[in-house]
């Protein structure tokens, strides 16, 4: 799924399955709303982004911080080169850890 993709919450919170408090609740939206947004009422874009993150790249944004994400955006802009190698680098020491 690309960053500009409709997402079917639906169907993800199905392939995982999850009930709609479950699903909803790790964003912050009620499950009445989620509720809304599977039956087809437009959702935000904000809300689409997270439940990308949070559901199908399956990213713990509680351990998310700021501080870390003003590394990971100098890194890409001023370290290009670098950024790269890193971002290479943790990408197999992931695959790694998940053969394992």
């Amino acid at each position: 799924m690309k960053a500009n993709d409709k997402v079917d919450a639906r169907e993800i919170r199905r392939k995982l399955g999850m009930n709609q408090q479950q699903f909803w609740s790790k964003l912050g939206v009620t499950q009445s709303g989620g509720s809304r947004y599977e039956s087809g009422r437009n959702m935000p874009r904000p809300v689409q982004q997270l439940l990308r993150l949070v559901h199908v790249e399956q990213i713990d944004i509680q351990k998310i911080r700021r501080d870390d994400y003003e590394v990971v955006e100098y890194l890409r802009s001023s370290k290009s080169d670098l950024f790269k190698e890193l971002k290479k680098e943790a990408k197999a020491a992931h695959k790694g850890r998940k053969t394992n």
